[in-house]
């Protein structure tokens, strides 16, 4: 195989070949890119670039940096563009978007930075290093792709950014950075694209300052902003019409080694593999936790990794809406679980009363059980002679309202439910002066619950069918075709008996 000419951002990084495919099902490629980025890395790339047997990192990204180069060397804007983008990429900083690794004009082109890796070890956040980084982001983009006026420059894994600087993900201070690092990259990339507007002859889009939170997280990002929003401001006009926004492409952030897309919270502790994520890990670290000092306090009881509220995402999505155009669909809030209700048993010696009545002339007998403090508990329902059927099907009903009722269902739904409820027999009611009539055997069972448990005396009264209404005698009353109804026929007559030899 030809020997691989690499920019020297490459040279001296270790570099491994992974076998990787886009998803489980698709046939293995190839992969090289450096070691540390890991498998995942290698798997994006096959899914940024599909249809190729073999991918080499620095190979694929010279393939979209060339024609950016040279067209920057033709517009005189230098000859290190090129090599900044190498760097830049090789760094694990940022990259582009999908279409800009496969040469394709057009979508709203755009980048992706992982603020993470402009931290040092002891905290300190590079603001120049960003800044410069965003510029070049803005001239390579408008050098691709001309005739876009609008770009598409987010962070990704900001939820790792926060664990190595030590904040919860569900606070205002977070969210106050969240703000400031935008604002910080929106005030870069404004200054870039003024800059390219006063070398061409492009209609500009005014360029707008927003407000930044009062107290920084980052000692000097605010202040950086500022400086650079001044200076943006100072050219009045810029090149394009938007410049902020995500990307929303999962692979492009996995290139990155992003374990949680843009903004998003991470919503367990360990990665696929049953270990720790990486931000659990930078979370201890910026802690001065020790693997052993973490693993004492957490069988102690103490929750390290609480998961943030199910509000928090949204929260964060709303505070970035206000500054960033293109932002992903807001994250629907979590349904809380349902609280489990238990049954509340009735005492074994309880009271309650028993009424006997006649509905339409069909005899029912209705039993009660009361808790201590005089609330209904149970129901029964007896029929004198009824079908076995209807007998058993009042039974199970009596016991699904008791169950109900003993695991908190309010009386008043199933007097709401079950009045009025029409079928035979029905009639007026004897043997119980608050209940005169009822439509069904059920209206009357709830009727009669609802005065004396409930105090209800105004319900509606039930009105009565007339006999030919319920029953059978609607069947035989109703109407069949508007024609004379036929002569009923003789009855057949007996045939005779023969006998055959």
């Amino acid at each position: 195989m030809a020997q691989i000419r690499t920019d020297k951002s490459w040279h001296g990084v270790k570099l491994a070949t992974f076998e990787a495919a886009p998803d489980p099902d698709a046939e293995t490629v190839l992969v090289t890119l450096p070691a540390a980025w890991g498998q995942e890395a290698a798997n994006a790339l096959a899914a940024i670039l599909p249809g190729r047997r073999m991918r080499h990192i620095a190979e694929a990204a010279e393939s979209w940096i060339a024609p950016i180069a040279a067209r920057a060397l033709a517009a005189g804007l230098g000859e290190r563009i090129g090599h900044e983008l190498h760097a830049m990429l090789a760094a694990h900083r940022a990259s582009p978007s999908g279409n800009v690794w496969r040469n394709r004009a057009g979508g709203q082109p755009g980048f992706v930075f992982n603020p993470s890796a402009y931290l040092d070890e002891a905290g300190g956040f590079d603001f120049a290093a960003l800044g410069h980084d965003v510029q070049l982001a803005v001239t390579a983009l408008t050098l691709a792709a001309p005739s876009e006026h609008r770009l598409r420059l987010g962070f990704t894994d900001f939820n790792l950014f926060l664990a190595r600087l030590g904040l919860a993900y569900d606070s205002a201070p977070a969210r106050d950075l969240a703000v400031t690092l935008t604002g910080f990259i929106g005030a870069e990339a404004d200054l870039a694209s003024a800059r390219l507007l006063a070398r061409g002859n492009a209609p500009g889009t005014r360029i707008t300052a927003p407000a930044l939170p009062e107290d920084g997280v980052l000692p000097g990002l605010r202040e950086a902003a500022l400086a650079a929003q001044e200076q943006a401001l100072s050219f009045g006009q810029r090149r394009h019409e938007s410049l902020l926004g995500f990307l929303g492409e999962a692979e492009i952030e996995a290139l990155l080694g992003a374990e949680q897309v843009n903004f998003a919270p991470a919503l367990s502790p360990l990665n696929q593999d049953g270990g720790l994520a990486h931000w659990a890990l930078q979370s201890l670290a910026a802690r001065g936790l020790t693997a052993e000092r973490a693993l004492a306090r957490m069988l102690a009881g103490e929750d390290l990794f609480p998961l943030p509220r199910s509000s928090a995402h949204g929260a964060m999505h709303d505070a970035l809406a206000a500054l960033v155009p293109v932002m992903p669909r807001r994250p629907a809030p979590l349904t809380a679980p349902a609280a489990q209700v238990n049954r509340e048993m009735l005492p074994a010696r309880r009271t309650g009363y028993t009424q006997k009545v006649a509905v339409g002339g069909h005899k029912l007998f209705l039993s009660t059980g009361e808790y201590k403090d005089g609330r209904l508990g149970e129901i029964f329902i007896a029929l004198h002679k009824e079908g076995s059927a209807f007998r058993g099907l009042m039974d199970a009903f009596a016991i699904s309202v008791s169950i109900g009722l003993q695991h908190g269902v309010n009386l008043s739904t199933y007097v709401e439910a079950f009045t009025f409820t029409r079928f035979g027999p029905a009639g007026v009611v004897e043997g119980d002066p608050a209940v005169p009539a009822a439509t069904s055997m059920l209206d009357y069972v709830f009727r009669n619950l609802a005065v004396n448990y409930l105090g209800q005396t105004n319900l509606a009264p039930a009105g009565i069918d007339a006999p030919d209404e319920l029953g059978d005698g609607a069947a035989e009353r109703a109407p069949l075709l508007p024609l004379d109804l036929p002569a009923p026929a003789p009855r057949e007559r007996r045939r005779n008996l023969k006998l055959v030899s």
